[in-house]
């Protein structure tokens, strides 16, 4: 009896895909990366703006900011994130 199409194709399917994911134990640096990379950014807008206005080269001036910005808020926020995680178990019922 020739196979049918329907078990060629379920024998012939391809492998699963590999996850792209990082493991769970790099969870705190992705957070830190991500946050401090939001939140330079978001600082670096409003104190480019707030400083020297919303000219024609504010996004340059912005960029230019936030090369130095990036890096100091990511390690900021590695050093700091066991202190505020000490302060939200004293603050929240976990």
């Amino acid at each position: 009896m020739p196979p049918t199409s329907a078990s060629t194709s379920a024998s012939i399917s391809p492998a699963a895909p590999r996850s792209r994911k990082l493991h769970r134990r790099f969870a705190p640096i992705v957070f830190a990366f991500y946050m401090s990379a939001i939140m330079a950014f978001l600082m670096c807008c409003a104190i480019v703006g707030a400083n020297s206005g919303l000219g024609a080269d504010y996004l340059r001036r912005v960029i230019q900011a936030y090369v130095l910005a990036m890096p100091v808020a990511f390690v900021c926020v590695m050093v700091v994130r066991p202190l505020v995680g000490r302060l939200v178990a004293a603050t929240v019922h976990l």
